[in-house]
This record gives structure tokens, sequence and C-alpha cells, in this order.
């Protein structure tokens, strides 16, 4: 029997195809040997909701239209978890996929989603309020246009406090959200001639809530307005691939508040639960548990 949803998830939910190669990335001209494949739930919602299953949240998603080759892998996979796939749409193309190589701590994906994003065509549902009322925390992406931004005033509106992820400074989803999670690849492409701590003195005097800056392998920045910049270091583990960690992170924040965490111990355990992902392939199958997430915390834990 399903649960009540502790927690509400809008944004990108697809079928991933993932090849993690033998010995190495690819080279031109030269031959790739496949170690394992997999076809799974990916996208930054799909896959955090997978570990916050995993952590014990009951968990309600919703976003992009699903299609006939993606379609009866979700109801496949989510049949025994405690997620609500009910507010999905499903339609008679393909649906959203993408198709991401590995080796170690490189990663390449390959999709479709400029050309989608470029059609002009809503590929996606619009979110409801009854699909949120109930929940104690939520994430909404920031690809989904209006949509998007329904989810953070609904959320607001109701004082049900969201994470968001790589939302600018100057943006309604950052100025709103209980924590902005801002990874390397926001910030080359949106503040390159910024410093790290410029960026997040910059964000975090637009928003009540917790700006958290990762830097991959680096230490990670958070800070809330009128108070200093704190870092913390990143659990320090063996990476066998890096697929779904910033996702995973996300997820982490979202547990954080359900819990109503500290800053600190919300960005540790966040932390954590994405150093045991990256540990292993594929993270769909081998997700974080809270006891394991527990243990690496233990390791070096704040109190």
């Amino acid at each position: 029997m399903e649960r009540q949803a502790q927690a509400y998830l809008f944004g990108q939910i697809l079928g991933t195809h993932s090849f993690l190669l033998k010995d190495g990335f690819l080279k031109p001209d030269e031959y790739s040997e496949i170690k394992e494949q997999y076809f799974l739930p990916g996208g930054e919602t799909g896959t955090a909701a997978t570990v916050l299953d995993s952590l014990g949240v009951a968990v309600r998603m919703d976003g992009p239209w699903i299609g006939t080759e993606v379609a009866p892998m979700l109801r496949d996979f989510y049949k025994d978890k405690n997620v609500d796939l009910s507010s999905l749409t499903y339609t008679e193309d393909k649906g959203v996929m993408d198709y991401v190589v590995i080796a170690g701590l490189v990663r390449s994906p390959m999709g479709r989603f400029q050309a989608l994003f470029s059609s002009g065509e809503r590929w996606w549902n619009i979110p409801q309020e009854k699909d949120i009322l109930g929940c104690k925390a939520a994430a909404v992406d920031p690809f989904f246009g209006a949509e998007s931004l329904r989810v953070a005033e609904l959320c607001h509106a109701r004082g049900i406090p969201f994470v968001t992820i790589d939302s600018r400074h100057d943006s309604l989803l950052h100025r709103l959200a209980g924590v902005n999670v801002v990874s390397k690849e926001c910030t080359s492409a949106n503040y390159a001639d910024l410093s790290p701590e410029e960026i997040v003195n910059l964000m975090k005097e637009e928003t009540d809530g917790l700006t958290i800056l990762t830097q991959g392998g680096g230490d990670m920045l958070y800070a809330r307005k009128g108070g200093p910049i704190r870092s913390m270091k990143p659990f320090e583990v063996e990476v066998r691939s890096t697929l779904g960690a910033g996702d995973t992170f996300k997820a982490g924040c979202v547990y954080g508040l359900i819990e109503g965490f500290s800053d600190e111990k919300l960005v540790q355990f966040a932390s954590a639960c994405s150093a045991i992902a990256i540990s292993r392939f594929p993270l769909p199958l081998h997700p974080p548990t809270l006891p394991e997430v527990q243990a690496l915390i233990r390791t070096r834990d704040i109190g």
C-alpha cells in the first residue's frame, strides 16, 4: 500500500541508456569494449525519486510525458517502490531518452533535448496543486518554464520548502527556494568572470534560502543571506561512475528539508549521499540507503 507522499518532485524524468566502458573513455577511430549497459530511469527528477525512496521517503513525481519505450520500464522499476507515478501522462511516441557513455570520472551524455526544447511545443505536464498538498518538501528542476515557476509559487504559498538546481541569482526559483544547489556547469555558463566566493556572495543575498555551490571534487561552499560563506570537503570514495551524482545530492537536500536539518548537517548528508552514488554503478539499482549514509557520516561526524 502506497504511503502519503512526503516529497513532491517536478522535473526531468526519462529513460537512460548507460554504457560503462571497460578500458578508458572513447577515442576517435579506436574500438571500445562495453563492460556493462542498462536501460533504467534517469533524469534529475527520476534519479532523485529513486534515491529518496531508498532513503525511506515516499515520493510523488511529475514532469515530461512518458512514451511507449519508457513507460513499461518505468512502471516495472517502480512497482515495488514508494514512488507515485499517477500524475504522469503517457503518450504514443517513443518518449524522452538519453544515452550516456561512462568511464570512471568521465562521462558524455547524448540526446535530443535541444531539438525538443526549441520545438516551441510543451511536452510536459502542468503541475497540480493537489499533488503537492500534504508533502513536507519538494524539488523542482528549472527546465520547464512557466510550469517550473508554478511549482515554486504553489510551494511558497503553502509554506512547503523546495530544492532547486542551477537557478540564477536573479530568478524566481532562486528567490523562493529553500535550497538552490549550483553546479560548476551552471557557474561556468553564467558566472565565468567571478570567483566561487563572489558567486556565493552574489547569490546568497537574493534569497532567504540556502545557496550551495558544488565544485566536483573541490570544496563545497554554502551560505545564507547576511551570513559567512562556509566550506566543506566532499567525502573521499573510489569513483566508479559520476552519473547521477548531482541528482543524488539534490535528493539528499530534500531529505534534509524533510528532517529539518541544520545547514551544515544538510550539506554533509547530501554530500555523503552523492559520495556513495559515485562509488557504484548503475546507481538506480544500487542507490544509497540511510544506514549507508549514516555510516559514512560517522567517519567524519560534525555532531
